[in-house]
């Protein structure tokens, strides 16, 4: 041994050690594929339906989802031919949602804004693809227990997802619009230019506007949230049925919500 040379230095990398690194990370990319098949609308899923949406070889994906059971990512039913999201990741998702500040933070100006509005309110965050719902509540008798959940809103349609996305660099606007622009009613922004339009008109006047873009005769106005940086990374928005929240209601509306997005981010650090 030389002079100076320690027992424990780190051998070099062996090419098999990069190759074995690249492998676990395209397992991960083919995992994270088949967690985002499943929705709200999809909850349960055939092997034939995963393939068919990850475009994963069959014998890939059964192999995967047979380990995704393994570990409770995945349940499958009795009849062993469908699949829905595991128990574990409604365990983790809590876990993420008690570490995040902003869950914690916006909670009493969700509740004030809800008793303020009389309308159902939503806070999201932004994932780099979609808004995410993280908290909801509602002043109806039968939603008068918060719900705390986590469900995806799609940006270009969406209040919560066009306040956020409306403050996004233009690589983001790109890798959204990529994904494509899914029509949900016939007010749905599907042209990646007027979308482009829309965001323009929400950045200077401050707050969206959903307008039964997302689902029929719904109406929601969202604001956008920032952390200590500036960062536009969440949002905020009442919701209702048209004939409740009336288009002569949005400009009152939105003062309220940006007040509540305002508070919100003051309370995260931000300082204009």
């Amino acid at each position: 041994m030389y002079p100076g040379m320690r027992n424990d230095a780190v051998a070099p990398k062996r090419p098999e050690d990069g190759r074995a690194a690249d492998e676990n990370l395209k397992s991960l990319v083919k995992i994270a594929r088949i967690l985002e098949c499943f929705s709200t609308i999809d909850r349960t899923l055939s092997l034939g339906d995963i393939c068919e949406r990850t475009e994963l070889p069959k014998s890939t994906t059964h192999r995967l989802l047979a380990s995704m059971k393994v570990v409770g990512l995945l349940d499958q039913d009795r009849e062993r031919d469908r699949y829905r999201l595991g128990l574990k990741l409604f365990e983790l998702g809590n876990v993420v949602l008690a570490n995040m500040d902003v869950h914690r933070e916006a909670r009493p100006f969700v509740e004030g804004l809800k008793r303020l509005s009389g309308h159902i309110v939503h806070l999201a965050v932004f994932d780099g693809r979609q808004a995410v719902v993280i908290h909801r509540s509602d002043p109806s008798p039968e939603g008068s227990v918060p719900l705390n959940f986590i469900e995806s809103a799609p940006p270009h349609c969406t209040s919560v997802g066009k306040a956020i996305l409306a403050f996004q660099t233009e690589t983001v606007l790109r890798r959204v619009t990529a994904m494509g622009l899914r029509r949900f009613t016939e007010n749905t922004i599907t042209d990646p230019e007027k979308l482009h339009l829309e965001l323009s008109k929400t950045r200077k006047r401050g707050y969206s506007v959903d307008d039964s873009e997302h689902q029929h005769g719904l109406r929601c106005v969202g604001a956008p949230i920032r952390d200590q940086s500036g960062r536009v990374f969440a949002a905020i928005s009442v919701s209702g049925p048209g004939r409740r929240l009336r288009l002569e209601d949005v400009e009152d509306l939105s003062k309220m919500v940006m007040h509540h997005a305002n508070a919100i981010s003051a309370n995260l650090g931000y300082r204009p």
